[in-house]
């Protein structure tokens, strides 16, 4: 037995001192993330189309039955019912589904439902289906931005922020 303890001693021993070492091993921290938006991206977005005074506005004519549509959608949504005002716009977009102003509202109301992704594919819907001037084009861009900012991804949105620029088509000088 003595010649037992004298040989598995050490062995004993050196799996102390090695499990001991654990207990003071430090991970490194995680890593910084920006913090996520914490200011109403949808205001943000439609400021966008409201500060572009680009000399190009497009604004198709409204059909009656989906002007109907939207103007429930955006009762419902002053009243924060943003899931009847998804569904008023959805019904909208079945009756015109290229519409690009229809896409950008519908773009919106799902930031304001957290669906980020489906924000992002509405927004670049609506941009390539739209004018890519003026300020439909600043709203889909902005949204793209808030999008990015929502993933954390700082670079996604500092391209989409060079975007928003573009969409800008300035006058011609008159004197």
């Amino acid at each position: 037995m003595q010649y037992l303890s004298k040989r598995f001693f050490p062995l004993l021993l050196a799996t102390g001192l090695l499990a001991g070492c654990g207990m003071f091993a430090t991970t490194p921290p995680p890593a910084a993330q920006p913090p996520l938006p914490t200011y109403d991206q949808v205001a943000a977005i439609r400021a966008a189309g409201d500060r572009e005074k680009s000399i190009i506005a497009v604004n198709p004519l409204r059909d009656p039955g989906i002007g109907a549509l939207q103007d429930a959608a955006r009762r419902d949504e002053q009243t924060g019912k943003y899931v009847d005002a998804a569904a008023m716009l959805d019904q909208a977009l079945k009756l015109s589904p290229d519409s690009p102003d229809l896409l950008q509202e519908r773009a919106e109301m799902a930031v304001r439902l957290k669906d980020f992704s489906a924000a992002e594919k509405l927004a670049h819907k609506s941009w390539s289906l739209g004018p890519r001037l003026g300020p439909l084009c600043a709203r889909n861009w902005q949204t793209i931005v808030e999008m990015r900012l929502q993933a954390r991804d700082a670079n996604g949105a500092a391209t989409a922020r060079k975007w928003v620029g573009q969409c800008h088509k300035a006058g011609i000088p008159r004197y």
